[in-house]
């Protein structure tokens, strides 16, 4: 796809990992099968970590008070990420593939001319959400990071990014996750019991529940 459109001034992705992103590419190009699939996922995978989220609330129901802490804080953990991350990518301005290399594959439309390209907010996002299940529940947890790291790839192969701005923002996400889920599980116990006796009990408590003392992730 090309563009007649001048890239904006900011950070050269092309001489970064331009070379990847071309081999990358090349290979969507001599992968039509895998097209559909992966332009699938790019856009619409942030809906299996929202499924992944929903598994570890309804388990963390039977579970400690640190342990539900750490699953009410995901989203603010995901949301916080997301901001930094579209911080990031004002300040550095880094044009989309599409426009600096604009002879390559592209399975993506090429985005506006303001639509920086690093970090990647959809792996952002996605490492934000696996890194934060990780800390509640190891198998839900891993296989939500699997899911995050297929997302990253699906970003490069769909052409919307370098492979620098993938892994940039899975550093973003994991990053930002660790500090805000580990500080809700140190800081945030006591107002999570107060809350399971009130009105949100039902959301928070499963029925017969002991949740007391914090269990351990599994």
């Amino acid at each position: 796809m090309t563009t007649l459109s001048s890239p904006a001034q900011g950070l050269d992705g092309a001489a970064i990992t331009g070379g990847l992103y071309t081999d990358v590419t090349e290979f969507a190009r001599h992968t039509p099968w895998l097209n559909g699939p992966a332009e699938t996922y790019s856009s619409l995978g942030m809906g299996v970590f929202v499924i992944f989220g929903l598994m570890v609330w309804w388990r963390a129901r039977h579970q400690g008070n640190a342990v539900m802490a750490a699953v009410l804080a995901t989203p603010f953990a995901v949301v916080i990420a997301y901001v930094a991350n579209s911080g990031i990518k004002n300040i550095f301005q880094e044009p989309r593939p599409c426009r600096a290399l604009p002879h390559d594959f592209l399975i993506e439309a090429c985005p506006p001319v303001d639509d920086y390209a690093f970090p990647s907010n959809h792996t952002t996002v996605a490492f934000a959400f696996a890194v934060a299940l990780l800390v509640v529940s190891r198998w839900i947890g891993s296989i939500a990071l699997l899911a995050a790291a297929v997302m990253g790839a699906s970003r490069v192969y769909v052409g919307a990014h370098y492979p620098h701005d993938v892994a940039v923002g899975a550093l973003v996400g994991t990053a930002v996750a660790l500090l805000v889920v580990l500080a809700a599980r140190l800081l945030a116990v006591s107002l999570v019991r107060r809350l399971r006796t009130g009105a949100l009990a039902p959301l928070l408590t499963a029925p017969g529940a002991v949740t007391g003392r914090p269990a351990r992730a599994r």
